[in-house]
């Protein structure tokens, strides 16, 4: 029966990793994998989450299952992270928070949740977005559209991002992403989305707001201005959020899917359909990143000290932004390559061409994915300067 079955070609990103580990550059760079690095390459275990686990570890009493929405106490830190600890929408429990494997879970039970309730309702996402938000909601059977987001010089295109969201069919679901855009790292202004706000409102469209990298930007708060500012101002807003950045927790896929509703009779409503899609998908979330996470939030001293790590890489990835740029001056570049500087997040959309692309790969060991998108995190001072005369070189 498998006979017919045909090789597909694998993931990009995936590629770069087998291909960089094979490249014998003692120079190589890695810019194509989407996590957190520190001065030394590594992906750390941020030391709250290395204590919280050293407490979940004495005091763990059970491994049975925690319900298709998760654990009580992660929705309880979650939401007031999310939404805002003095939230209206909290108070006027409008909100519902069901825990997922990471933010790509949340991300596929929303899908599925828009399949199933909301049918005939097509889906637009941003000019360039996330890749995988292509695959999970074309498998899910919602019909796929694109809004302009950056134009031809590398700019954000917020004319045309706002000009094509006025003629997006009323009732139909925009994805935005709240801080840290990936992979372009351009993210709107507080006055920009007051913009969107109005424009969401008057098409009356359903925004699902993709939440990955809270704290990467600006802080914890300021990254949550458009989503607060969504949920406090219209009905009904989707919310996929992640934890498996901020705490540094990968490989423990921790996410949340929050809904938010009119009214905590239609929440109700709401929560019980996202009840019925979490348990054909997967059951039960894995518990344990959800509980790192409700140890850290739910003690005062761990708080602190993930904040201040969390303040750490932000602010690293930040000046490492601007180092990149300066590193640029002498051949001319700075200027070329400002918008560096400007982006927020781990990922930064150079303007690099897929041939400059694929010469730095090919001669200096530099590895990132073809559309010029760079994380940003695997820049060190060590390896800026090589780093630079490779991109003038290919600039020539």
């Amino acid at each position: 029966m498998f006979e017919h079955i045909e090789r597909v070609p694998g993931d990009a990103i995936l590629g770069l990793i087998e291909a960089f580990k094979k490249d014998t550059n003692p120079q190589k760079v890695d810019l194509g994998v989407g996590v957190y690095r520190d001065s030394k390459g590594n992906t750390p275990v941020m030391r709250a989450v290395k204590e919280a686990e050293a407490r979940l570890l004495k005091n763990e009493s059970t491994k049975t299952y925690i319900g298709s929405h998760g654990a009580p106490a992660y929705s309880d830190v979650v939401l007031p992270m999310v939404l805002g600890s003095d939230s209206p929408v909290l108070a006027a429990k409008r909100a519902s928070a069901t825990q997922s494997p990471g933010g790509t879970g949340a991300l596929r039970l929303a899908a599925d949740f828009i399949a199933a309730q909301l049918p005939g309702k097509g889906i637009w996402v941003s000019d360039p977005t996330w890749p995988n938000h292509h695959g999970i909601f074309t498998s899910a059977g919602i019909e796929l559209h694109k809004y302009p987001y950056v134009d031809a010089d590398n700019r954000l295109d917020f004319s045309g991002m706002l000009a094509a969201l006025k003629k997006i069919p009323e009732g139909d679901v925009v994805v935005l992403h709240a801080c840290c855009h990936n992979p372009t790292g351009f993210d709107l202004s507080q006055e920009q989305w007051q913009e969107v706000l109005g424009v969401l409102r008057e098409r009356k469209l359903l925004p699902l707001v993709d939440f990955a990298y809270q704290g990467f930007g600006e802080g914890l708060d300021e990254d949550a201005y458009g989503v607060r500012l969504l949920a406090e101002k219209l009905d009904e807003v989707i919310i996929t959020s992640s934890c498996s950045k901020n705490f540094g927790i990968y490989c423990e896929r921790t996410g949340c899917l929050i809904m938010v509703a009119k009214d905590v009779e239609q929440m109700e409503n709401v929560r019980s359909q996202v009840a019925i899609v979490a348990r054909e998908n997967y059951s039960n979330p894995p518990a344990h990143g959800g509980a790192i996470v409700s140890e850290i939030l739910g003690d005062a001293e761990l708080t602190a000290m993930w904040r201040e790590e969390l303040t750490e890489m932000r602010d690293r990835i930040n000046t490492l932004r601007r180092d990149f740029v300066d590193a640029l001056k002498p051949y001319g570049l700075d200027q070329k390559y400002a918008c560096v500087a400007e982006q927020r997040g781990m990922f930064s959309y150079t303007g690099l061409t897929p041939e400059q692309v694929d010469r730095l790969r090919d001669e200096f060991g530099i590895y990132m994915v073809r559309s010029g998108r760079a994380n940003v995190a695997g820049f060190s001072h060590e390896n800026l300067p090589y780093l630079a005369k490779a991109i003038a070189a290919v600039n020539d």
